[in-house]
């Protein structure tokens, strides 16, 4: 097992707003145009993976065209994700989201579960371990603040699969 080491540090100051209709719509196509040839070159693993590096998903937002230093980017590109993914079929799903969205990760992961018919142990599975990634995330936080988004990325048909984004 490769030991962990402090790569770099990110300051991210706090944007209020709301990506542009036009931009996102860009970024839903353009993500689901890149996620198509890394899961079909590397996988559905390997993308997750990438998904989960922080740095790599920073980099990932700033190609689909968002401010590289916007506290948006993260809720803008699960969002832009989460459509495309779910229009190109790919294996790798996103539950979840920001504001009301991010309290219905249990209902998406359920819903998604059954559409692709696993077991009810698998589904019970990855919605605790969606709550309990959401819990440690919000007990980490210590400026007072609630989590307002909770993205929740999992494959099709590898158990145990699976990445948060809060």
């Amino acid at each position: 097992m490769r030991a962990l080491r402090k790569t770099g540090i990110a300051i991210l100051p706090l944007h209020y707003g709301r990506a542009p209709k036009w931009l996102f719509g860009r970024m839903v196509k353009l993500s689901k145009a890149i996620s198509t040839v890394i899961i079909e070159e590397y996988g559905e693993k390997e993308f997750l993976k990438r998904v989960a590096d922080p740095f790599w998903f920073q980099a990932f937002g700033n190609v689909l065209g968002f401010d590289w230093h916007s506290s948006g980017l993260t809720t803008t590109v699960c969002g832009a994700l989460k459509i495309a993914l779910k229009q190109a079929g790919l294996g790798v799903y996103v539950a979840g989201g920001k504001g009301k969205t991010s309290m219905r990760t249990p209902m998406d992961i359920q819903k998604i579960g059954d559409g692709l018919s696993l077991s009810e142990e698998k589904i019970n599975d990855l919605i605790y371990s969606s709550k309990l990634a959401a819990k440690v995330d919000n007990a980490v936080l210590q400026d007072g603040h609630q989590l307002y988004h909770h993205c929740f990325s999992f494959l099709r048909g590898a158990a145990g699969q699976w990445c948060s984004k809060d």
